[in-house]
This record gives C-alpha cells, sequence and structure tokens, in this order.
C-alpha cells in the first residue's frame, strides 16, 4: 500500500508527463510484479501511471492553443455558488458545449456588471476563452496548479448571455438557502455563517480574509476536514452517550449505529456545502476511520490513515497540486504521532494544549515547503478560535440554518452565532494588528527535510534521547544561505505581474523596487504578488521605490508595498498623484553609485501628460547597461536621446509594455539593444505586444523576453550572461 501510494505521490514532482508509450510499459511490467516478491516495486509503476495518465487526461481538455482569446458563443449549466464579493461575479460553467468548436467541459468565468447568475442555471454565454494561466514568480499562490486540481480547462470572461433554464432541484434549493441565510440579522456576519454552513466563502470580505491569514485560523471558515470531522464525532458521541446511560433501545446495537449516523452526517454536510475536493477528502477519511473503528480497530490508526490516502488518491491523483491536500495528511498524520504509544491519562485542556503543539512545530516545515505565510499568533489564535468556532458558533449555525422554517427559533439561533463570530474577528484583528502573518524566504530541499526530521525529534516521547538537537535542524530553515550579487554587478528580475510592471533592482548591500504592478477592485498586485515574492527571496526593507508615473498598471500596489516593506524613500514621476502617505518626491535627473554600480534617473521637461512623465532608470554594471522606461512615449524617447547621445543599451524594457506609442525606430536604431523585455498580461485587452513593434524588434534582431510566455524574467546585469524565465523550469501544468 506504501509503495502504491508513493507511485500516486510522485505526480507532485514532474516537470512534464511521460508519453503515453511509457506508462503503457510501467503497467506492462509492473502488473507481473505484483505476483513476486518485488510486489512492491509493480505497485509504485501503477501508481505512476494511473497518476500521470490522469493528469494527462486534465492536460487534453485544456483550451485548445488556437481558440486561446477568441470570443464563442456557448452553453453550459452554473455548478457550484456563485461569487458576487466583488463588481463582477465568478462562477464554474460545467457541461460546456459549443457549435463551433470543442471547447473545455468545465471553465471559470468571470461576468463584469453581469445579471445575478444561480447554481444549476442553464446559460448560452459569449465568453472571450483564455488558457488557464497564472502569474509565474516562483512564490505565491499558484493559480495555475489550482485550475489544473480542479480540472478546469480554460477561464474566460463573458461579453453577453441569455438564461435559458431556472435553477430547479437541489441546486436551487442550495442557492435559496444562501440567500436566506444572507438576509439574517448576524451582525454583520451572515457572509462568514454561510461559509460555515454552505461553504460560500464569498461573502467574506478582503480585510476578513487578511485577518484570517495573519492569525493562521484561515481553515476555520472553510467547510475541511475538521468541521466534517467535529460534526461526525458530535453525532457519534451522541449515540454513545446515549448507550452509556441506559437510553438507547436494546434491540439495536449503538456502535454500529453511532458509526453509521456519522458517516452520514458528515456525507450530508459536505453535500450541503458542495461536495467539493477537501470536502470529499474529509468524507473518505472520515468514512474509513469509522469502518476502522467498527470492524478493525485492534490494528492501530497508521493503516486507516494509508487507506484514506489511496482511496483519495485514486480517485483523484491531482489532490497532490493543492497545498490543503498536504496540509490536511500531516496534520492527522502528526496527532497520531504525538498521541498514540504515550503513557499515562490525558485531561482535555492537556490534549488540546498538546494537539496545538503538534501542529505548530510539525506543520512549520510543510509550510515553508509549500511557500505558505506563517502565523507568529497562530498558536494562541487557534487555543481561542478551535474550540469557539468548531464547539459553539457551528453547531449553533448549523442549528439555526435547520431551524429557518420555524418563527423566530432559526434566526434567534443564527443571530447568536453571528455575534459570536463578531466577538472573535475583533479579537483575532487585535492579535493580526499585533503580529501580521511572516513569509519565510524560500529554503532549500535539504534544509525542509532536516527540518522535519528536527520536527519529528521535538515531538517523539520524552524517553527519547537528544530531543533538542532538533531546534538546532530548524536553524538552516530559518537563516538560509541568500546569495547577494557580486561587487559591480546586479541582479535584475522583472516580476511576472500581469499587465503591469514591476522590477526588482538589487546590488550587493542595497535593494530598489520599479514600479508595483496594479490594483484591481480588492486585487491587489502589490500585497498578493510582489510583496510575497520579494520577503520570499529574503527582503524585508526597500532602499528605494521609484514609481515610473501614477497609472494604475504602475502604482496601483504602492500604498501595500510601503506598508509592507517601509522604503526609506519614494521617488516617482508624478508624486502629486499618488496617495499622499506614499511621500513621494519628484523624479529628478540624478546618478548614484551603489557598490560599483551606476544608476541614473530622468524625466522628460516637456512632458504633458502622464505617460510622458514617466521617470526613466538607466542601470550600468561591468559595461552592461538596461533601460527602464516605462509607458515613455515615441517623443520622449527622442528627448532621451538627446540627452544620452551614442548611448548603446544591452537590455531595453519595451515602453508601455511593448504598445506602438512606444520603441519608436530612431530610438531603437540608436540604442541598438541585443533583448527586448516586455511585461504584459496574457491575452491583455489592449493587444500588447503590437505587431508594428514586434516586427521592429525583429527587423533590427533583437531578441524578445516575455513575461506572459516565461513568467519572472532574472539577469545578471555586469556578468553578460543570458535571463532566466521561472517558466524554464516549470511543472507539467504550467505553461512554457
Amino acid at each position: 500500500m506504501f509503495a502504491l501510494a508513493l507511485g500516486l505521490l510522485a505526480l507532485r514532482w514532474m516537470p512534464a508527463l511521460p508519453p503515453g508509450w511509457a506508462l503503457l510499459l510501467c503497467v506492462l511490467l509492473g502488473l507481473p510484479l505484483l505476483f513476486t516478491r518485488t510486489y512492491a516495486v509493480g505497485l509504485f509503476l501503477l501508481g505512476f501511471a494511473w497518476a500521470c495518465q490522469s493528469a494527462q487526461w486534465a492536460l487534453d481538455e485544456r483550451l485548445a492553443p488556437m481558440l486561446d482569446g477568441r470570443t464563442l458563443w456557448l452553453e453550459g449549466r452554473v455548478e457550484g455558488l456563485p461569487d458576487r464579493s466583488g463588481p463582477s461575479v465568478r462562477f464554474v460553467l460545467g457541461d460546456v458545449s459549443s457549435p463551433r468548436a470543442k471547447v473545455p467541459p468545465t471553465l471559470r468565468l468571470s461576468w463584469f456588471d453581469g445579471p445575478p447568475v444561480e447554481g444549476g442555471e442553464r446559460w448560452r454565454l459569449a465568453v472571450k476563452l483564455k488558457r488557464p494561466h497564472g502569474m509565474a514568480n516562483g512564490a505565491g499562490f499558484d493559480y495555475e496548479a489550482w485550475l489544473t486540481a480542479q480540472r478546469i480547462g480554460a477561464t474566460g470572461s463573458v461579453k453577453d448571455g441569455q438564461r435559458l433554464e431556472g435553477s430547479s432541484g437541489p441546486r436551487a434549493w442550495r442557492e435559496a438557502w444562501r440567500q436566506r441565510l444572507l438576509a439574517v440579522d448576524a451582525h454583520g456576519r451572515s457572509g462568514a455563517l454561510a461559509a460555515l454552513v454552505l461553504g460560500d466563502a464569498s461573502g467574506l470580505t478582503t480585510a476578513d480574509w487578511q485577518v484570517l491569514q495573519d492569525t493562521g485560523t484561515l481553515h476555520l471558515m472553510v467547510i475541511s476536514g475538521s468541521h466534517i470531522s467535529l460534526l461526525a464525532g458530535l453525532l457519534y458521541a451522541v449515540v454513545a452517550g446515549l448507550a452509556r446511560f441506559g437510553c438507547w433501545p436494546t434491540r439495536l446495537p449503538w456502535l454500529p449505529c453511532a458509526c453509521l449516523l456519522a458517516a452520514c452526517g458528515a456525507w450530508a454536510y459536505s453535500l450541503m456545502a458542495g461536495f467539493e475536493v477537501p470536502l470529499q477528502r474529509a468524507c473518505i477519511m472520515v468514512s474509513i476511520v469509522l469502518l476502522w473503528r467498527l470492524r478493525y480497530r485492534h490494528r492501530g490508526l497508521w493503516t486507516p490513515l494509508l487507506g484514506a490516502l489511496l482511496a483519495v488518491l485514486l480517485v483523484e491523483p491531482l489532490v497532490v497540486l493543492l497545498p490543503g491536500f498536504w496540509l490536511s495528511y500531516a496534520a492527522v498524520a502528526l496527532l497520531i504521532f504525538g498521541f498514540s504509544g504515550r503513557l499515562g491519562r490525558w485531561t482535555a485542556w492537556r490534549t488540546w494544549l498538546r494537539a496545538q503543539w503538534l501542529m505548530a512545530v510539525g506543520l512549520l516545515p510543510a509550510s515553508i515547503a509549500l511557500g505558505l505565510p506563517l502565523s507568529v499568533s497562530g498558536v494562541l489564535a487557534n487555543l481561542i478560535a478551535v474550540p469557539w468556532v468548531e464547539l459553539v458558533v457551528v453547531p449553533l449555525a448549523l442549528l439555526g440554518s435547520l431551524a429557518l422554517g420555524v418563527p423566530a427559533l432559526g434566526d434567534a439561533l443564527l443571530w447568536v452565532s453571528g455575534g459570536l463570530l463578531e466577538l472573535l474577528f475583533r479579537l483575532l484583528g487585535w492579535m493580526a494588528a499585533l503580529a501580521p502573518a511572516w513569509q519565510p524566504v524560500a529554503a532549500p530541499v535539504w534544509a525542509v527535510a532536516l527540518a522535519m526530521l528536527g520536527a519529528l525529534l521535538l515531538l517523539a516521547p520524552a524517553g527519547v534521547p537528544l530531543r533538542a538537537l532538533g531546534l538546532a535542524m530548524f536553524l538552516p530553515l530559518f537563516w538560509p544561505k541568500l546569495p547577494l550579487p557580486a561587487p559591480g554587478t546586479a541582479e535584475i528580475r522583472v516580476l511576472d505581474v500581469g499587465q503591469g510592471l514591476s522590477v526588482l533592482i538589487r546590488t550587493r548591500s542595497q535593494v530598489w523596487l520599479y514600479d508595483t504592478g496594479a490594483r484591481n477592485g480588492d486585487f491587489d498586485i502589490g500585497e498578493r504578488v510582489v510583496v510575497p515574492t520579494l520577503r520570499s527571496l529574503g527582503i524585508g526593507h526597500l532602499d528605494l521605490l521609484m514609481l515610473s508615473h501614477a497609472d494604475n498598471d504602475h502604482a496601483g500596489g504602492a500604498v501595500a508595498v510601503k506598508h509592507a516593506l517601509r522604503p526609506a524613500q519614494v521617488i516617482s514621476g508624478e508624486p502629486e498623484r499618488l496617495a499622499p502617505e506614499l511621500q513621494a518626491r519628484p523624479c529628478r535627473n540624478e546618478d548614484w553609485t551603489i557598490d560599483g554600480v551606476r544608476l541614473s534617473s530622468w524625466q522628460w521637461s516637456g512632458a504633458r501628460e502622464s505617460n510622458d512623465r514617466s521617470c526613466v532608470l538607466e542601470i550600468e554594471a561591468n559595461g552592461e547597461r538596461i533601460l527602464l522606461t516605462g509607458d515613455l512615449p515615441q517623443p520622449a524617447e527622442l528627448a532621451w536621446l538627446a540627452a544620452h547621445p551614442r548611448q548603446r543599451i544591452d537590455w531595453l524594457l519595451a515602453g508601455h509594455h511593448g504598445s506602438r506609442s512606444s520603441s519608436g525606430p530612431a530610438f531603437l536604431q540608436a540604442i541598438q539593444p541585443s533583448t527586448a523585455i516586455i511585461s504584459r498580461g496574457a491575452n491583455n485587452p489592449y493587444g500588447h505586444p503590437h505587431p508594428s513593434v514586434v516586427e521592429r524588434f525583429r527587423a533590427l534582431g533583437v531578441r524578445i523576453q516575455d513575461t506572459a510566455e516565461q513568467g519572472a524574467l532574472t539577469l545578471t546585469l555586469g556578468a553578460h550572461g543570458e535571463v532566466r524565465g521561472v517558466r524554464e523550469g516549470a511543472h507539467f501544468w504550467q505553461e512554457n
């Protein structure tokens, strides 16, 4: 069984999927081995072949490249509960078909200012389709992995649509239930109640999510294995309690009834909450544990855990792409490791403290390996929040939801549970303000493995010698050796921020940031992408933040960056259009020499419009130059040439994301760049880069590097080397 699990888990680290003939060979070799002493090898090969084939089916269902960016009419049914938390409604469309082309069966769509959309409705929609694509910076949330795990073959934006059928059946009932919950007076926490009862987290604000992340309590507002297990445990305990006190019918054996009731309750709760992949995983695990309690408890706890793991992986191998999968099974394994084989009786309070200690220490290396932020106040917050939510709020919310048909009773119970949630959020908000989440530095594999061994040593029974050595094994994880640019060189990293710009400039002793990406509604690129990426590189402070100009795609994330990375100074081509809290000073014609690297800023004195005022930054190291021009238009490019005659540029960051308003022919002829870097979003609505600009580059023999195709781009200025893209070492689910 263990070998089979290893074969299934190996999918997570595959850079590319093997061809079909190789998988067939694995099957042909594995089947005969099952009848020999090397059956473990056969199980591994079969598990590996099944996982890879399942993943290949998911990739085959992706949108064809020829349809990328095209608008098609298609039909489908809305799955789950649409998210209406912003100006657009976001939903999953299943059972998709189109008369004009073959499209993926499942799509994730957004409809800006669209009409109300309810789960279960059938729609005819005009959709601009996009292949699954996310920002690739080597850190942060992997959107492409998430889409692949959900078997979503494309995303898209709806242009027009017509409702063909209304919602009916369980989907309509669930949607109506959500609307009823959102209408309840629950101290402003009806959205959180909907998240706990129906798994609809769209009612939680960005501030709520940030508080939950900072305090390590995200798992409480997302229906997960803990909620399912709690409900199953409560139902089991009710039957066991009745039997213990003689209130259970003697003709009915209490143990099978308790296990059956607990399993039915877990599956019913999951179906009510949408039965998504994490809930399916939790139901399978609970069912196997209950079966083990009923028939096989004498065989220990590790076997049912392995059985549950295999059941989940065989049903859906792609769950290995989800961080929640690894954390949930790691948490259960840590609890088994921490409590099994211990002598003496454990009080409830001591058991609870022990469980939190196991989670805090044991999951820390796993969280760093997965690139997740760490909560400083997580242990204390969970000590309070977990029993508060799972023992009080969730039971009251479920009872209140079931009693909504009873006059006043359901509303009263939900009012109480909402009030308790509001008190909890106030407490968590106070904790988050004192100690926000910390993004650790990306550590090497050997450091993570060493820390995992150290965690097991720390959590071992008291009699194990040298337990304190486990603390020392954590040191390489928290203080990794960070490579710094050599004197006279600079690391230039053009981040993948979609349709925007953000460039990291790092010398031996200083860190500069040129632009911060956009802020679109509640989604702040500076907060969600730039800050986590910089912190994963060990950067906690900026020496200078330069904002080329005040347009949103260049400076929208500036406030979030300033709050998180505290730049010593802020310079901008348009300081008067920026938020006053940035305290930006105007761009001037200045020169700096830092660690043997020369940096110079320039602004066009004849500027009239916003793009004209872009603050230009030139960087030179060992005779190699890169020019960052913001959105500088062609007339301003000529003015820069007049101020810098006979200046050859090796690397040009194409102005205005490759727009035809920039990168003029005379400018390119004069600076003669060897490489042009374009920072843009895939299938952006502006058509960047413009075909005429691409043709200019190609006519001059200029190589083009594109963040939309290659992810974040890194070069060492002064080493006269090549640029590296994050997608060069991509996994199978990432486009490269």
